[in-house]
């Protein structure tokens, strides 16, 4: 039997939430994972599963049984032929690429972080941009899962272990999972041909790149753009594969000295005088932000960026269509309300439908509007107006959130929200009867 350690403190990356569960285990093996849920269903209590901690919600928090999964993070098998790859679920996208990097293949898209672990990037529905690219669980091709009864379920897109019907339902629920499910023991990721990519990046304004935005997402395979609240000011990015050799336009001072340490100090101040912040805005976008700029890296290394500052993050997917007003609505809206003081930048990314039942783009092409407010050293921002205009513009425009970030919904909301909801609910139900993966955040969504 593994040693569970009582005493343990968890927080997430962000450190917007913690918590301190009963028992923390650290398993090795599916036999270890086995007897924990034996001991939590003998026990009557409830399990959770973590990664790398990046969720900068509660939906990882427990105070039950917590399993961390950074012991089961081997690549169990590389097929090159067919450019795919299976590996445990606690192996973090960091060590992955390392993997890849040696077999000639990588991922075809990548969110901003890659500290985060196989399984818990899917069961979360994270995102890049590119109208042509789906989220990153519409690059699963087959996962295992042990259920809270010690069984273990292996599905893919054409798996008929149980019928064909019920092992497609199966696959695509647990594909976003929300931990749900399941353990997720191994997840077979569709890679691609290692790549570069070329980010080059340049200043606009709100108004032209929303006329534009059509020709914006066909100039671009990764299209996205940072607008600055309480401006104009718009950067536009594009990334796009390149035989080019790598290059950088970094500098450590302005990336950091004044990226960074200034920064966090101007926005420490500004909790004391929130207006503050509409100069600070126009000030960055001026120093950093205002001329172009060219980078040439691995794909990995250029899809990541490093995220310096804790933050409070909402994250909310409209269908495409909607863009232009819902972020003409949100400008306006601040700009009516100065005071509020949103911090830069807010990131306009976008998404290819997909058919899986949890996703933001259940079957329509989407624009996520991620929207975040700075902790300068720990301290926090007013936020409670500039959340409520933003997740108000949100639902007006058929919003739906994503699921690692902060909102306010509940199981009425996704039930309008989301048209399979209901199928996921009844599976999650059938599955594990007793509720031994639920936590508060998952019976706020499901109860």
């Amino acid at each position: 039997m593994p040693r569970g350690h009582p005493g343990v403190l968890f927080r997430n990356w962000a450190g917007t939430h913690g918590c301190c569960p009963e028992l923390f285990f650290q398993p090795g093996s599916l036999q270890e994972i086995r007897q924990i849920l034996a001991l939590a269903r003998q026990r009557g209590k409830r399990v959770k599963v973590v990664g790398g901690g990046h969720s900068p919600s509660d939906i990882a928090c427990s105070d039950g049984f917590m399993i961390h999964m950074g012991k089961m993070n081997r690549v169990l098998q590389v097929d090159e032929e067919k450019l795919q790859v299976t590996v445990e679920g606690g192996i973090l996208l960091s060590e992955l690429h390392r993997e890849l990097d040696k077999h000639g293949m990588a991922l075809g898209n990548l969110g901003a972080v890659s500290e985060v672990t196989a399984a818990g990037v899917i069961g979360t529905g994270t995102h890049n941009t590119g109208i042509q690219h789906g989220i990153l669980p519409t690059q699963v091709v087959a996962l295992s899962l042990l259920l809270a009864s010690g069984r273990v379920l292996r599905c893919s897109a054409d798996d008929d272990t149980v019928s064909e019907a019920e092992g497609r339902a199966l696959f695509g629920a647990a594909r976003l999972h929300l931990g749900a499910l399941g353990v997720v023991l191994s997840v077979t990721f569709q890679c691609v041909p290692k790549f570069r990519l070329r980010e080059v990046a340049f200043p606009s304004t709100l108004t032209q790149v929303l006329d534009q935005l059509e020709e914006h997402l066909q100039n671009s395979q990764f299209f996205r753009f940072l607008w600055f609240p309480h401006t104009e000011n718009v950067r536009i990015i594009y990334q796009d594969p390149t035989a080019q050799a790598p290059r950088s336009s970094s500098s450590w001072f302005w990336d950091y000295a004044v990226g960074y340490h200034l920064l966090q100090f101007l926005l420490w101040l500004s909790t004391f005088f929130p207006r503050l912040v509409v100069w600070i805005n126009r000030i960055y976008f001026r120093l950093l932000f205002s001329s172009r700029t060219e980078n040439v890296d691995q794909s990995h290394r250029i899809f990541n960026y490093e995220c310096r500052f804790r933050q409070h993050v909402q994250d909310w997917a409209i269908p495409i269509g909607k863009t232009r007003e819902a972020l003409l609505e949100l400008k306006a809206e601040l700009d009516r309300n100065p005071g509020i003081g949103a911090h830069f930048p807010v990131e306009i990314r976008f998404c290819r439908r997909d058919e899986i039942p949890l996703s933001p783009c259940f079957r329509r092409d989407s624009c996520y509007i991620n929207v975040l407010m700075y902790r300068p050293y720990g301290k926090e921002a007013p936020r409670g107006r500039y959340w409520g205009i933003y997740e108000g513009i949100m639902r007006r425009h058929g919003g739906r959130p994503h699921w690692a970030k902060a909102h306010s919904c509940t199981r009425k909301d996704f039930l309008e929200m989301f048209p399979e909801f209901p199928k996921f609910c009844a599976l999650r139900e059938k599955l594990d009867p007793a509720g031994i993966f639920l936590n508060s955040y998952l019976e706020k969504v499901f109860f």
